[in-house]
């Protein structure tokens, strides 16, 4: 089942320096640039009766900037082979207001002076499963030590911000464990 993303809000999180880092790896090369710098034209040919074209936005104030975005990770569907939510989960490095669902795998001893330690989750980005890391403390950090004893599942929102090949839970809120939707 092929999935579209079309959702603004996701898409407009999006920084163009990542897709044009991804661009440069991936054998696309950049041969012009319009509207003063405005967007980046990169071109892709893959055999001699196959070329590619892709209007990289390079300001975010631009109206249309989520649907370019959409026909990006369209394209590139196309020339990887892959799906879009794949593709997307490697753009994103930030996402405020993220809901993530899952079950905590590790956690940190917590601090000698406070109530308050660092935890690991296993949980959906985009539909595909990622470690996630968070700090909890208080009322919440005792709710996530009975989720790993008892292997429940847990839920909760804050900033997501990638680092590597993980992302960090900035400012975790509405921490719950148990009986949640599948995920």
């Amino acid at each position: 089942m092929k999935v579209t993303i079309k959702d603004s809000q996701t898409l407009e999180t999006i920084q163009p320096d990542i897709i044009q880092a991804h661009l440069e790896a991936t054998g696309w090369r950049e041969t012009g640039r319009i509207y003063n710098n405005a967007g980046a034209i990169w071109r892709f040919k893959n055999d001699p009766s196959n070329e590619y074209e892709i209007l990289l936005p390079l300001q975010h104030n631009l109206g249309d900037y989520a649907e370019r975005i959409s026909d990006i990770l369209k394209t590139l569907e196309i020339v990887e082979k892959r799906d879009q939510i794949d593709i997307l989960s490697e753009f994103i490095t930030n996402y405020s207001n993220f809901t993530v669902q899952g079950v905590v795998m590790q956690i940190a001893t917590p601090e000698t002076d406070k109530l308050r330690g660092e935890i690991t989750l296993l949980g959906g980005v985009f539909e595909k499963l990622q470690e996630i890391k968070t700090t909890l403390a208080n009322y919440d950090y005792i709710l996530v030590v009975k989720a790993y004893q008892e292997r429940l599942p847990i839920c909760c929102t804050g900033d997501l911000v990638k680092k590597g090949n993980y992302f960090i839970l900035d400012n975790p809120q509405n921490f719950q464990i148990g009986n949640l939707k599948s995920f």
